[in-house]
């Protein structure tokens, strides 16, 4: 069972190689590589802020955490067979295509428009890569933990953010795709 969760060095490689992908593509599309205050910060808990995904980490890390839990289960389900190290590699890329759909035009603009998000635009190159890396760690612990403490602390990272921020994976998903008033209304009232 040790073997079955060693990670190759070629699927590390691959990895790699998608998170670089990621960034030069999101270089190419116009993103900008840091904060444009000019620092990288290790955290940045202001929600309602320029500097909101634009750093390390902020309150939104914890969903890309959950989405490295929710690949992990995913893949487990549809990829059994398949080494832990190439399921990574999907999972990755996945994310990676997240992280450059996330930073278009269109969505940025569907964020401001069907949330509280008025003032995003977009990830800066480093938070997209460090979400990548936040789902990386996400599959990883997954992979480890037992089920149900895995199921914990994603319900746990969920009601933290709801009540700190108003705000978690599960709402924002809810946002995007069925905008509904009262929750818009109530994620306002912070």
């Amino acid at each position: 069972m040790v073997g079955a969760r060693r990670i190759s060095p070629r699927a590390v490689c691959l990895v790699a190689l998608i998170v670089a992908a990621t960034a030069a593509t999101l270089l190419a599309m116009g993103r900008v590589p840091i904060c444009e205050c000019g620092t990288v910060k290790l955290w940045h808990g202001a929600v309602a802020s320029s500097e909101n995904s634009q750093h390390l980490s902020d309150w939104y890390s914890p969903s890309h955490l959950i989405h490295g839990f929710l690949s992990y289960g995913l893949t487990h389900l549809v990829m059994r067979r398949w080494s832990l190290g190439a399921r990574l590699v999907v999972a990755t890329a996945i994310e990676a295509a997240w992280e450059i759909a996330e930073n278009t035009d269109a969505v940025i603009n569907r964020y401001r428009e069907a949330t509280i998000a008025l003032d995003y635009f977009g990830d800066s190159v480093v938070n997209s890569a460090a979400d990548i890396g936040f789902m990386i760690a996400g599959f990883l612990l997954a992979s480890r933990l037992p089920v149900w403490v895995t199921i914990a602390i994603a319900v746990g990272f969920e009601v933290l953010t709801a009540w700190l921020i108003r705000d978690n994976l599960t709402l924002n998903v809810l946002m995007l795709l069925y905008p509904l008033e009262a929750v818009r209304d109530w994620q306002g009232a912070l």
